[in-house]
Parts: structure tokens; sequence; C-alpha cells
């Protein structure tokens, strides 16, 4: 439902927002239509204005051209259409291209049915007063968030009583902070008025999902103002540095066409209408910037693109970008995100820590044998001092894990299996139909590993908790208060009354560097934090503190005049809860494992071995994230490390950054706040260090740190990067990186919806780049060569006196099928390419296209051409039009051969283009019998002459590949042998 709201003033900078529901006559104005989610947005007006942003450039040039008919005519070059013909070809491809592209995001932004606003959360339809929300698209995250309703509008007959109360809402100005939200509730027709507070468990995000069930709700931000919206950021357009290396080559045959066309009008003094001659030429000669280099580079890259997605050995890979297949060719710097992408994000509970002693996987039996103790009664007589050790033993690990059993936010979910309908399954608490609901994967290991001991969850709502224990008898609790985790706080708190004692008790887990302000003082807490993580495990430190009624009753009120208040909500809230978060009597600590993907250790070997460099960017603490970089050999067993201290000022970094100099061959690992500061102060000597370095570790990294250091990395060294990730806080690094790749993994599909390529698995990363990006790059370097060749080859005869008119259809029929076959041809076998990666490094130097290659192709053009053109002259008869037969058929079969010679592995359809091109001139001959003499191509002359200038303009190239294979092989040759 949509209410209208206004602005409040008088109140400084903070200008609060009202929304009005119920009368009326409170509701005459109606809010502005949602410009976002609501306008009418279909195929039919999409597809129209995405070709006509194409076809507007078509259109103007082809106005251009026919105004320009007469001209040309002037100018006597032939028909018009054989120029507009293959501009139009070029457009026509280029445009079906980019529509394509267009329609296949339009078609995945269609893919589900989401919040359309950013709403305050009113009713539900579940019986539990609340409901699931999954935030993937919103922040990567795929696991199930709880969101309540507002008591006071939960608790109204039906919905459509919402239409019959007076109340409003106070929003907060809008702002980025998805994780936060500082608002009331107020209903004026009671007596006394109602005012609850919200927060942002009482909000639904635009572009988030509901899990089940229907809500109702209000709407209070729209359009620009959603918060999706404004943590969106325009992904820069990517062009890769193939590309731009061709178009300065491009540009250079330019200069060449107008520095020919220059010496043309030269060699006649100048005479006449000079200019317009000029202008002839640069027409006439206009084969020597190839048209045909567009729509073959753009095919060739549809080609690729297609190949990728049909390898059956990296399945479910997508390519979102068919524009820069082969920049995955070049890469030189790839950064990584650890959870969900090296990692699997699926949490296995491995070890209890009590400070005296612990229990791993291999003795779980132990604490399920407490867990499982029927009483903890006093000792006998036979055994105290042993009995009374097992007595305090066993009341430890009961009370942690009934701590662990509850502080947390997970819900059990029933659903029905085909035999027991879901009501039933709830009532007995069928374990079969119980699935939990959280929005930590940790939490829900957690969860699952004290019903693997005994203690289980089995039913929870907003206000109470029911435990089973393991002789069947359940326990109930009853919810007071929630203090939800936050990245702030880095904790979450419970408050629960036990119902068969009345005792209440507040508990709380979190990190071990707030915790340890929190919790009693003792002296194993840290030691063993730390050697936890070095074990690459995820602990959380867990604590409880008893309250009295009278305690618990002073901390509510305060606590509720906290939360209704408006300015610095957040700051007062906290002030209250730290108020109880005072000596807390710390119960355990627990160590989770987040699983390495399959195949992460070889497939970042074959990387590393490729040459490149792998930094990893995570926001988990230092411990854990070195542990995990050793685990996956990021950095390699004998390889030193140096680990940044904290630093906070210019000076500290300084004395660090020396410090880091005197150290070579070193892997890096530094947190998100110390990179910050040597960013500020020392950028360009901080990133001069890092580059040499084999390995970087970045922690507590923020999305936007992850983002500079992949901008810092272009801007500083020049070389292409790729970047890695799987959930929402990676997308600014995917879309910043020369190659973003998306993983589909547990936190949603907004890294891989938002990347140029989206893979299943990190080890699809491998043959990503080693197979195809290599084959991508190599292929298109000789493609673009091969098309420059062909193109100077017939300008080179151009020049030297043959007619243009002959030459017309040269390089779009007959041997367009050759030279775009290059796109199949491949030096090494794929498996061979992903055993040696040796031979991707080859590609970082930017060798298969240079201005070194591009010269060499330059000079077998003029020389081919030379051949060619002077040889027909020397060996025709007595008629003109002999030159041409000779010459025209002799630039073919060069052209073929010049593609056979270069071909390293044959491919069926090679073959077939060859002979189909070989076909087309055949046939065709019967209707250039105006420009051919048809039957003096059919006597031994014209095939011995023919014969003479093929092999005089190829087999010297020839002998010259073969020498330089003979003495100065490429490095994959040994491996083709």
């Amino acid at each position: 439902m949509c209410c209208p709201w206004s602005r409040c003033c008088g109140m400084g900078d903070f200008r609060p927002r009202t929304v009005w529901l119920g009368h009326p006559e409170k509701r005459e104005q109606r809010y502005p239509r949602n410009v976002i989610n609501n306008q009418k947005y279909n195929f039919f007006t999409f597809l129209p204005a995405v070709l006509f942003n194409q076809f507007k450039y078509f259109f103007n040039l082809y106005f251009l051209l026919l105004a320009c008919s007469q001209f040309v005519n002037e100018l006597r070059l032939g028909a018009l259409y054989t120029y507009w013909v293959p501009l139009g070809v070029v457009l026509l491809i280029t445009i079906t291209r980019e529509a394509v592209e267009e329609i296949r995001c339009y078609l995945r932004d269609k893919e589900n049915q989401r919040v359309p606003a950013d709403m305050i959360f009113l009713r539900t339809s579940e019986r539990n007063g609340s409901c699931f929300l999954r935030t993937d698209q919103l922040d990567g995250e795929t696991d199930w968030k709880l969101r309540l309703p507002v008591a006071c509008t939960q608790r109204l007959p039906t919905a459509a009583d919402l239409l019959q109360i007076r109340s409003y809402v106070y929003a907060e100005e809008p702002n980025i902070d998805i994780h936060n939200f500082i608002g009331t509730f107020t209903r004026e027709d009671g007596d006394p008025p109602v005012n609850e507070s919200l927060s942002i468990e009482n909000t639904l995000w635009a572009s988030t999902v509901v899990a089940s069930g229907t809500v109702v709700g209000v709407v209070i931000y729209t359009g620009k103002e959603l918060r999706s919206v404004m943590n969106t950021s325009n992904p820069r357009n990517k062009v890769g540095l193939f590309d731009l290396e061709v178009n300065c080559l491009t540009k250079i045959l330019f200069g060449a066409l107008v520095v020919v066309s220059l010496v043309m009008v030269a060699l006649q003094h100048f005479a006449g209408r000079w200019y317009l001659q000029i202008l002839r030429f640069l027409l006439l000669l206009s084969h020597i910037v190839p048209i045909s280099l567009r729509v073959n580079l753009d095919m060739g890259k549809m080609v690729f693109s297609w190949m990728i997605k049909k390898d059956s050995k990296i399945p479910g890979t997508v390519v979102r970008a068919s524009t820069i297949p082969e920049q995955l060719g070049r890469i030189s710097y790839l950064l990584t995100d650890k959870t969900g992408t090296l990692t699997q994000n699926e949490m296995v509970f491995r070890r209890l820590h009590l400070g005296t002693v612990a229990y791993g996987m291999d003795s779980m039996d132990e604490v399920q044998s407490h867990v499982f103790s029927p009483t903890h009664d006093l000792p006998t007589s036979r055994a105290p001092a042993a009995t009374k050790v097992r007595k305090t033993i066993s009341s430890r690990v009961h009370e942690a894990v009934k701590a662990i059993a509850l502080v947390h936010n997970v819900t059990p979910v029933y659903e029905a299996n085909g035999v027991t309908d879901q009501a039933e399954a709830e009532q007995h608490y069928e374990d079969t139909c119980r699935v939990y609901q959280a929005s930590s994967p940790d939490e829900v290991s957690l969860v699952q590993w004290t019903e693997s001991v005994g203690l289980t969850l089995v039913g929870r709502d907003q206000s109470s908790m029911q435990l089973r224990t393991p002789t069947g008898q359940i326990l109930n609790f009853t919810i007071l208060q929630i203090f939800p985790f936050t990245y702030e706080s880095k904790r979450m708190g419970i408050i629960v009354r036990d119902e068969s004692t009345g005792e209440i008790t507040f508990y709380m887990k979190g990190a071990d560097v707030v915790m340890a302000g929190i919790v009693q003082y003792n002296d194993w807490l840290e030691e063993e934090c730390g050697n936890m993580a070095r074990e690459g495990l995820r602990v959380l430190v867990v604590s409880k503190k008893s309250l009295t009624e009278e305690q618990y009753q002073d901390f509510e009120a305060r606590y509720v005049q906290a939360k209704l208040s408006v300015h610095d909500r957040s700051l007062k809230v906290a002030t209250v809860i730290e108020s109880l978060e005072m000596e807390m009597e710390l119960l355990c600590l627990t160590g989770v494992e987040d699983q390495l993907q399959a195949d992460v250790r070889p497939t970042l070997e074959i990387l590393r071995n490729a040459g490149m460099k792998v930094w990893m960017l995570t926001g988990d603490k230092l411990e854990t994230a070195t542990c995990t970089a050793k685990n996956a050999h990021l950095i390699t067993r004998n390889q030193d490390i140096h680990i940044f201290r904290p630093v906070t000022t210019r000076g500290e970094a300084h004395l660090e950054l020396n410090a880091f100099r005197r150290k070579h061959d070193c892997a890096l690992v530094i947190s998100g706040d110390s990179l910050e500061v040597c960013l500020k102060y020392y950028e360009y000597e901080f990133m001069e260090l890092a580059c040499q370095c084999p390995a970087v570790v970045c922690c507590r990294c923020a999305p936007t740190q992850k983002a500079q250091i992949v901008r810092l990395l272009q801007e500083r060294t020049g070389k292409l990067t790729c970047a890695v990730g799987d959930g929402g806080n990676d997308v600014s690094m995917i879309q910043e990186a020369d190659c973003g790749v998306g993983v589909e993994g547990k936190e949603g599909k907004q890294a891989s919806l938002a990347a140029d390529f989206s893979v299943t698995q990190f080890k699809h990363l491998g043959r990503l780049l080693m197979v195809h990006g290599r084959n991508s790059y190599k292929r298109s370097a000789a493609l673009s060569q091969f098309v420059i060749h062909r193109s100077l080859c017939i300008s080179t005869m151009q020049v030297e006196g043959c007619v243009v008119i002959c030459f017309t259809h040269y390089s779009t029929i007959y041997t367009m099928f050759p030279v775009f076959s290059l796109v199949l041809d491949k030096d090494v076998k794929s498996e061979v390419a992903m055993l040696y990666p040796e031979l991707y490094k080859d590609l970082l130097k930017g060798r298969p296209l240079s201005f070194k290659t591009f010269l060499i192709w330059v000079l077998i053009s003029i020389y081919q051409g030379s051949i060619i053109m002077y040889g027909a002259l020397l060996l025709f008869d007595s008629e003109f039009v002999h030159i041409v037969a000779i010459s025209f058929t002799s630039l073919i079969l060069t052209e073929l051969l010049m593609v056979a010679l270069t071909i390293q592995t044959w491919h069926w359809l090679i073959i077939v283009a060859e002979l189909l091109s070989l076909a087309c001139y055949i046939a065709s001959l019967v209707f250039l019998h105006e420009f051919i003499d048809v039957y003096f191509i059919t006597t031994v002359s014209f095939l011995w002459k023919v014969t003479v200038i093929t092999l005089v303009s190829c087999l010297p190239l020839y002998i010259l590949k073969y020498l330089r294979r003979r003495f100065s092989p490429p490095s994959y040759s040994k491996l083709t042998s």
C-alpha cells in the first residue's frame, strides 16, 4: 500500500519524514508512482529503444552517402554500393550483437518477483507473526533474514483494518546504509497513543524476496532514494586492451592511406583539381584501412563466447560481456574474495574450547555424554575428587551447549514430506521435516551441532523458543530481548526467561576482539583464539550473565526509551546495552571451519605458474585469512610472510614500510585499516612494494577498498586485472577490474549478474584463462593480422595500377571463410595448455599482436602485392584483360596458401572453408567474363604463369618460416612434436 509523505522543517539538516495512514481525508494526494519498479517497462517498449540507439548511426551514414553520391560519381570511382554495402554489413553485425546482449540483460532482470519499493513491514499472513527475507540482490547473502512486522498493526484482525486506523510513520532521511534504519510508528487513535520504534528488522527493502506467505507494508522510499539504487554504481563500459591496440594500428593504416594519396598526387605534380584527386585516391585506396576487420573481430568474439559456454569441462559458465573474451588471455593480477569463492561457505563445527579442556571432532561423543547426563548431583563417597571434577566439567559443557542452542537468530521450519502435513509435523516436532533458516551459515552450523550432541532447537517464534533434551523433555524459554549482530558491534545477544525456573539470563556471543573486554578476566582467551584462528577456524566467544527481575525491568525501561529516540538512537541504544555487557561469565569458544572449494590448490598453482600474481581480499580477521591463504597454497610452505603491523599514523606507516622494504620475495598480509593509512600517506611506495610480492592478503577489507585496490593496480602497473567474487560486497571490485568473474555460490547471484563472466566453481577459472583466454587472444591476433594483410595486398596492387572494380568482392567473398576460419586454429591442445601454464606467461608480453608483428605483415603484404602485380604485367601476352586474370587468380591462391601455411592444427571446417572459397571463385568466373577471358584461363600459358607468380610470392615466406622454426622455435613447439 502506497501513502503520501511530507517533509517537516525546523529540525536542522535531519529533516524527518512522516507517512500518514488511514482516513480518506488525509489521503487526498497520491504518492508519486515508482519510476523504477512500477513503470510499464516490457519487451515491446524495450527492444525498439535499443534498436533505435544502434540504427541511428546507420541512418546518418546512409543519408550522408546519398548526399555524396553525385560527388562520388564525379570522382568516377564506380557504383556507390561498393562503399556503403560493406559499411552497412559492419554496422548490421555490430547492432545485432549489441541488441542480443541488451535483450539478455533484460531477461536476466526479469527472473525474480521482488519487493518493489522500500517499505515498513506492517502485517504478514504467517502464523508465527514474522517472515523471512532473502537479500541476495542487495548484499549478496542468500541466507534468510528474519523480519518482524509492527506489533500493533500485526494484531489487527484483518489487513483491511489498516485503512481504519489513524497513524503515521517517522522515517529517517534516505541513505545508503542497508543494515540500519531509524524510525518510529505512532498510532494516534488509541488511548493512550501507541509508539513503537522501527529498526532494520521492520523493513522490507526493494529487490528482496519474501520467503513465504504475503506481507503488507507502507512505502517510505522510491525511485532514486531506494537503498538498492543508492548502493548501485554505474558500471564502466569496458573496452578490451586488444581493441585499443587494433584501433592504434588502424590509425597508423589511415595515416599511411593519407600519405600514399598525397604521394600519388605529388607524382602528378598537383596538376589540375589536385584536391579532388586526393579525395579520389583516398576512396580508391580505402582498402588500406580494412573495414572488414571490425566484422571479423566481432564475429570472432561471438564464436569465442559460444565456445566458452559450450565447454562441457566448465559447465554452467556464462559469458555476459562477449566483447572482451581475449582479455582473459593477458591477465597479470588476479584478485579474489575468500569466503564463498576460495571456500565453500559451508560451515562445519570443529572445536569447542572450555579453557581447561577442548573437544574436537574426534571427541564429540564425550560432549554428547555430558549433555545426556540425567542430573548433576552430589558426588558419591567412592571417588569424591574424581566425581567432583566430572560434575564440574559436565555442568560447564551442559551450560555451554545450552548457551549455543539459545543465542542465535535461527528458526526451525517444518515442511510437509508427503506423509505428515505441516501442522502435524510442527506439533510433534518431526525431525525429518525440519530445516533451519538463518541469516548466517555460521549460526546454522552451531544449531546443527547442538542437535547432534542432544540439545535440539525444535520451535521458535517472536516471543518464545523450545529446546528438546535427549530424554525428550521440552524446555520452554521466553524471548525477552534480542540484540542482532551488526558489522559495527561484531556481536549478538539475547535475554531469555526459563519458564521452568523463572531465571532470566543474558547470553552473548561475538568476535574475540570485542568480547575480550566484555567477559571477566582470564588468562587463556587471547592465546586460544589465536591458536584456533591459525588452524583456519572462525572463532566465536560465548558468555552469559544472570539477571534478577528488578535488573531486567530497569534495563527494559531504559532500552525502550532509547529505541524511541529520534536523534542519536544508535548511540543511545548501544549505551543502554553496554550497561549489561560487563563482567560476563566466559562459557566457551566455538570454532567452525569454512572448507576450501574443490581443486582450489591446483588451480592457484596453475595461475601462479602462468605468471599471475594472486591477491586475496577478504573481510575476515587476519589469522583466519592467513591460515586460509596457507591452506589454499596461495602462500607456499617455504615462503616468508610479512604481517604488516597495525599502523594509525604517518610515522608508524613509514617505519613499517621500511621494515617491509628490507625483505625480498615475501608474501604480504595487511589489514584494511593499515592499508588505508598507507594509501593515504605513501600510496606510490606501498603499491611499488606490494606489486613485487608473490602474493598479497588484505584482511578486514571493505568493499570500497577492494575496488580501490583494483583501480590502483591498473594505474600503477598498466597491467590487466581480473577480479573474482561471489557476493554483493564483491560487485564493485568485479566491475572495476578489466575482467570480472562472478562465482555462483551461497551468497547469491549478484556478483554473477554483475560480472563479465560467470562460473559455478573457482576451479573453472583455470580452464577459462589457460585455454579459452589464451586461444581467444592468439586467434584474434592472427585474424586481425591476416585481415590487414589481405587488405594491404590488394591496396598495393591498386597503387601499382590495377583496376579497382575487378577486386571489389575480393575481401568479402573469396577469402572471407578461410581467414575467418583462423578462429578455430590452436597451437596446442587444451590438455597441454592446462598442464603447462607457463605457455600463458608468454602472452603477457603482448607479442601475438605488436608493432613488430604489424610491420612484418605490412612488409609481407607489400612484397606479395608487388610480386603479383609486376609478375602479371611482366608475363601478360597481348591483351590487358589477361593481367586481370593472372593477378586476380594469383592473389586468391596466395591468400589461401598463406592461411594454409599459418594453420597449426587443422580443423575440418578449415578445410571446408578453403575448398569453398576456391569453388566460389571458379563458379564466379562465369559471371566475370567482362573482366576475365574465360578461354584464356583454360590454357597452359595461364596455368604456368599463375603457378610461377604464386610460388614466388609464397615460397620465400615459407622457407623463412621453416628456418625460424628450425633455429628459433616457439615455446610450444616441443609440446606439439
